[in-house]
């Protein structure tokens, strides 16, 4: 993680409180998870040649690396308030109602940072090509975006708060 200290990691408060409820987690029911693992593996003998022991340490460094992650994204997000989000152009926070011309299909995605992107969830990152294309559009407004699927020619037709 080379980044800069002025690096803002952007996010809604939905996001944030997310991502903190997963740090806590870990940090309590994780650790403890891990430390009864290691506890066990120990007590199979020679920590040598111990492939339970290896593999909880294995899980424990994992463990650490995710808390250490997210104590970082923590420490630098800035949050995009609801009530600070103007929904008459598409923005970080927004719910956009994208009709792909093309394909005749319509598409629902909310804008979020990078680190709160879950398509199963349609919260698309704005920092991926579709997020980007749409970013300042209005409504009515068509764009051009280069995706892994090809180009997609695509309409803004309602942009709102979920």
């Amino acid at each position: 993680m080379a980044k800069s200290a002025s690096d803002k990691v952007v996010m809604t408060r939905e996001g944030y409180e997310k991502l903190k409820a997963e740090l806590v987690s870990l940090r309590s029911d994780g650790r403890s998870e891990v430390a009864a693992k290691l506890e066990e593996a120990r007590a199979f003998g020679d920590l040598s040649e111990n492939a339970e022991y290896h593999a909880a340490k294995e899980e424990q460094e994992k463990l650490e690396n995710r808390i250490l992650q997210l104590e970082y994204q923590l420490s630098k997000a800035q949050i995009v308030e609801a009530h600070d989000i103007d929904t008459s152009i598409v923005s970080l926070g927004t719910t956009v109602t994208l009709e792909d011309l093309d394909l005749k299909k319509t598409f629902v995605y909310t804008l979020v940072g990078t680190e709160e992107a879950d398509i199963k969830e349609n919260r698309i990152s704005a920092a991926s090509p579709v997020g980007k294309a749409v970013m300042g559009k209005r409504a009515d407004e068509e764009v051009m975006v280069r995706t892994p699927r090809g180009v997609r020619h695509l309409r803004v037709t309602k942009i709102q708060l979920k």
